[in-house]
């Protein structure tokens, strides 16, 4: 053979090798693993790390990520490049692990597949699904005691509710990020998740409400049918006082208790000096309504509003579940505070009826017809997008800023002014950190821990958790505010629907509603309206003990419960 044929013979076999060693190069088996994690529950583990064994020895998944984790739903899926030949012969076993769940033992996987891309690549699948268990670990124990302080905090109002949440917020986030660092045990929560915890939909619903408030307040409307309900009494204090609880809680069933509350009280002052009775005969009845009131529907009261954006309840169903028993719990509300303040209200010295009620007609007019047309109007279009949201699949928030945001281009009121003067930043505030607050306590382990106790106390019987659920909320919220106990309430309602018989029609969730509401009336410190309402007498220079205060509310608040107690039974 002539050399130039061999060299030509030798560098044509050599090629061939090289490209046969590059064939097998490029020849592997990918193996996409998919699946799911969750709790004992069958609730999705969201933040979970994902190892895939095989043979025994962890291999990495491909793309950017070095492990695998599960999303906010518990779901999984990820490719991973093994050597030809690798499948289906080998063991292959998925392991997840989580801070403050148990490592569950490894999972051998089914593998099925082995067709062949134009790569020369196998391809093979495999589908799992994990079950996480809860442990206690220092995270927990961290948990409960952020959870305590803050509590604490609030009741005896050694710092203002928000300045507490803020508080608790930051040492959640500030723990996790130092001694979680430096050991997983002590880790509550990632900023991630806590982000993902606080509920925007109840932050912007309570701004778009706010500036309805904000608006509706300077046309001077809340005084004005508050001086025609006088006229409408005819000087007859007992249905004048009926008439105002009925005016509070019709307007606090649509806009912030809280709000209604501070424009129902100057007038309601001048009119109880004016017949000289003592002014709480007149605002404690008023703000009892006010709380009877905002339980009707979901934006009538906080503990509502976090109630329908957790469980995702409509403002319809609110309606029909709750608005009948808030009317009977009215009623009897209205009858029992005419008995109890009957002496004040005998003792009224009406005079001149006429000349009163023509003062008060010229002192609280209505001071902007215009601005009060557009705020009723598109009040109106905001409670119709309400009542169709369920409909619409729209969350209540983007009908209540939609409104919110045309009220205020038609009617030319300042937006900075409004955001400044109107807005209660404290209150969203308060309302963020909170989130966060139960964000960690549910990361932890620390809201299943209770749930599990709820639900053995309950003994797996929907009418005992419905009377458990009722009254627990009852009592908690009036002890403290009915805010950071429904919050810590919401995934705990969550769990027993899951997990008792006939839950799922959704009973607890008014349990709760009617129990943290209502509770609320209990005492002084239950609800914001009372706070406000108190500090407001007071510095009127009519003040309120808190025994009094208790003497007055106490039975009508356990009659309220006790018709939603029996209500529930029966309807359910």
């Amino acid at each position: 053979m002539k050399p130039t044929r061999r060299y030509l013979v030798g560098g044509l076999f050599l090629a061939l090798m090289l490209l046969g060693i590059a064939g097998r190069g490029l020849a592997a088996d990918l193996l996409r693993v998919a699946g799911t994690v969750k709790s004992s529950q069958g609730k999705g583990v969201a933040g979970a790390h994902l190892v895939v064994l095989v043979d025994g020895r962890p291999v990495r998944p491909l793309g950017e990520a070095e492990e695998l984790t599960s999303s906010n739903r518990g779901s999984f899926a990820g490719d991973f490049l093994l050597p030809a030949g690798t499948l289906p012969a080998a063991r292959v076993a998925l392991q997840a692990s989580k801070p403050a769940w148990r490592t569950s033992a490894p999972l051998p996987l089914l593998v099925h597949g082995g067709d062949t891309d134009g790569k020369g690549r196998r391809h093979f699948a495999a589908v799992a699904e994990l079950t996480l268990e809860r442990q206690i670990t220092p995270a927990f124990w961290l948990a409960a005691g952020i959870l305590a302080l803050v509590y604490l905090l609030i009741a005896l109002e050694w710092l203002h509710r928000t300045l507490a949440a803020l508080l608790g917020a930051a040492l959640t986030l500030f723990v996790s990020y130092t001694l979680g660092v430096l050991d997983p045990r002590f880790f509550i929560i990632s900023f991630e998740d806590a982000m993902h915890g606080v509920d925007l939909n109840v932050i912007f619903l309570l701004l778009g409400m706010m500036i309805f408030v904000g608006v509706l307040k300077r046309t001077g409307l809340f005084p004005w049918l508050a001086a025609r309900a006088y006229g409408a009494a005819r000087g007859n204090v007992f249905i004048l006082a009926g008439m105002l609880m009925g005016i509070t809680a019709l307007f606090s069933a649509f806009l912030d208790n809280v709000t209604t509350m501070l424009l129902m009280i100057p007038v309601t002052l001048e009119i109880a000096l004016t017949l000289r009775i003592p002014p709480l005969s007149l605002l404690i009845p008023e703000v009892f309504a006010s709380n009877v009131g905002g339980t009707a529907t979901l934006i009538g009261d906080p503990p509502n509003i976090l109630i329908g954006s957790y469980a995702n309840l409509t403002f319809a169903q609110f309606l029909q579940q709750l608005t009948g028993i808030c009317v009977v719990g009215l009623a009897a509300a209205v009858a029992f505070f005419l008995f109890w303040y009957r002496r004040d209200y005998r003792r009224a010295q009406v005079g001149d009826f006429a000349a009163t009620l023509a003062r008060l007609k010229a002192e609280h007019r209505l001071t902007d017809r215009r601005l009060l047309g557009f705020g009723l109007g598109f009040l109106g279009l905001t409670i119709f997008l309400f009542i169709i949201h369920g409909t619409l699949h729209m969350e209540p928030s983007v009908a209540a800023l939609t409104g919110a945001s045309l009220l205020l281009i038609f009617s030319g009121v300042d937006i900075v002014e409004m955001l400044e003067r109107e807005v209660e930043w404290p209150t969203l505030v308060f309302f963020m950190a909170l989130f966060i607050i139960i964000a960690g306590a549910e990361e932890a382990g620390l809201i299943q821990f209770l749930a599990e106790g709820v639900r053995q106390l309950s003994g797996d019987s929907l009418p005992r958790a419905v009377v458990l659920v009722l009254w627990v909320s009852a009592v908690a919220s009036a002890l403290i505010d009915n805010i950071p106990f429904t919050a810590t309430m919401l995934p705990i309602v969550a769990f027993l629907n899951q997990s008792l018989p006939g839950a799922q029609s959704g009973v607890l969730w008014w349990a709760l509603a009617l129990g943290a509401c209502l509770g609320g009336n209990g005492t002084m410190i239950g609800a914001s309206a009372n706070v406000v309402t108190v500090g407001l007498a007071e510095r009127a220079g009519h003040p309120i003990s808190f025994t009094a205060y208790l003497k007055a509310c106490l039975p009508p608040m356990l009659l309220t419960i006790v018709l939603s107690m029996f209500y529930l039974l029966w309807w359910y």
